[in-house]
């Protein structure tokens, strides 16, 4: 079927491209899922989230499909998904159990498969607390999506829009709006510019290639190596989570300006700084760090952000740390890596050199598998979407902490997610358990917060408020 075809029936029915190929082959060895979620003070009934769910799905086609293939595996394709709009579990928390949702997510909607047999690759979660009906009703919305599909993006704008039908049903007259459908987006590999610095889309993907090759060696970089080794089949992800309250937000947001450096190259040095310092055997002298880079507007023509799908490929950057460095030179060089190789598209050549690596199916996936371990970017993850405007207020109903968090599966063993919204930033760990024990991974989280606190501290100041606590 052709994108002509997609947009005459409003439907995908296409085959999986090569990026959506291999996020469905690691999904197969080890739940790849994006989380993002919301708590909503206020009210609502069970059935008003069920039929926002299901006008969520009729606006959003990747949340129709499901995926078929052959029984060797191969020619994975999307089919329509055999159940009509997204299936909703309810979970009641008892008392003042705050962290109820984070146990939901680390203990099932993590570790929890998507049935990409039958579809659809989305489903929702509603914890619930307090009495019903009164000042005192809480809810954690969690939405939880395969990264077939969606990024941390997608996940949150899902999750907005989620929020705001569900409002409507709740209470008449409230700005939900129509549920319009959305026309189909070919993938993302359809819509790549044929050149890119002045040169044919092959000559560059050969030369980025080599360029990452050279510096690599050059760079000689450590990577993060499993406490002991754990098979793809079974990882299993875990969470860890931490919080910048609005007085250390503001704090590094101004640290920033003035050492015209981003927010995520100072995230990017406090995680290299934390992961190094963790390392029992030896003091590594550069880490690498990765960052999922979001193409979107770089496709032709751009991709709306409220539409589905997975417009993030990752590149490296090799981080100088140690006893001696400081936090704002690493930082600086997390920026200047990252702008250089966003402005030579390196993030663009991963896309298309999907095309040359993706296996055709799990069966034939050992050698790529084995080559992310050895030489993938993901090995140390800074997933950071930046500032996301989730509101504040829906109707009548109070919205805060809204974040994401993303599985691991098989391509790397930590990944650090980040959003700032609702006046803090969310700063979620998540692990490959066994390979990063539930210990290290909670110093690593500890030490990266407090690397960037302390290098917050003005001379004889105390630290900015609050304490990077768990949000």
């Amino acid at each position: 079927m052709t994108a002509a075809d997609h947009g005459r029936t409003g439907e995908v029915r296409r085959p999986l491209s090569p990026m959506e190929r291999w996020y469905w082959i690691c999904d197969q060895l080890s739940p790849l899922n994006v989380v993002a979620r919301v708590r909503v003070a206020g009210a609502y009934r069970a059935e008003d989230l069920r039929r926002a769910a299901a006008r969520l799905a009729r606006e959003h086609p990747l949340l129709r499909v499901a995926v078929a293939a052959e029984p060797d595996g191969g020619r994975p394709r999307f089919v329509a998904a055999r159940a009509a709009g997204l299936p909703v579990r309810a979970v009641r928390a008892d008392g003042p159990d705050a962290d109820r949702w984070a146990r939901e997510v680390d203990e099932v909607e993590l570790a929890t498969p998507l049935d990409w047999r039958v579809g659809p690759l989305a489903r929702i979660v509603d914890v619930a607390r307090g009495a019903p009906g009164t000042a005192d009703e809480r809810h954690d919305l969690i939405l939880t999506v395969s990264h077939v599909v969606a990024d941390g993006t997608t996940a949150l704008e899902l999750l907005r829009r989620l929020v705001e039908l569900a409002a409507g049903e709740a209470t008449p007259g409230a700005p939900a709006g129509e549920a319009t459908p959305r026309a189909p987006v070919p993938p993302a590999e359809a819509l790549l510019p044929g050149r890119l610095n002045g040169v044919p889309r092959a000559a560059h993907l050969v030369a980025a290639v080599l360029a990452d090759r050279v510096a690599a060696v050059v760079a000689r970089p450590w990577r993060l190596a499993p406490a002991v080794p754990v098979a793809p089949t079974a990882r299993r992800t875990r969470l860890v989570r931490r919080e910048l309250d609005a007085g250390q937000l503001a704090a590094l947001v101004d640290r920033c300006r003035r050492e015209r450096v981003t927010v995520h190259g100072a995230l990017a040095a406090a995680l290299a700084t934390a992961v190094a310092g963790t390392e029992p055997h030896r003091r590594p002298r550069r880490v690498c760090v990765g960052s999922p880079v979001d193409f979107r507007a770089e496709l032709v023509p751009p991709v709306d952000r409220r539409d589905a799908g997975a417009y993030v490929a990752t590149v490296p950057s090799y981080l100088r740390v140690g006893p001696a460095a400081d936090l704002w030179t690493v930082a600086r060089a997390a920026f200047r890596d990252l702008r250089r190789r966003r402005r030579l598209h390196h993030h663009l050549a991963l896309v298309s050199l999907l095309r040359l690596m993706s296996p055709r199916s799990v069966g034939a996936s050992a050698r790529a598998v084995a080559l992310v371990d050895r030489a993938g970017p993901g090995n140390v993850c800074l997933s950071n979407v930046g500032r996301f405007d989730f509101p504040a207020r829906v109707g009548s109903w109070e919205l805060s902490g809204a974040q994401f968090v993303a599985g691991v599966s098989v391509s790397g063993y930590l990944v650090a997610t980040v959003n700032t919204s609702h006046a803090a930033l969310h700063w979620n760990f998540t692990y490959i358990d066994g390979a990063v024990t539930g210990e290290r991974a909670g110093r690593i989280a500890d030490e990266a917060v407090r690397a960037l606190l302390s290098s917050l501290r003005r001379e004889g100041a105390p630290l900015p408020t609050g304490t990077g606590g768990r949000s």
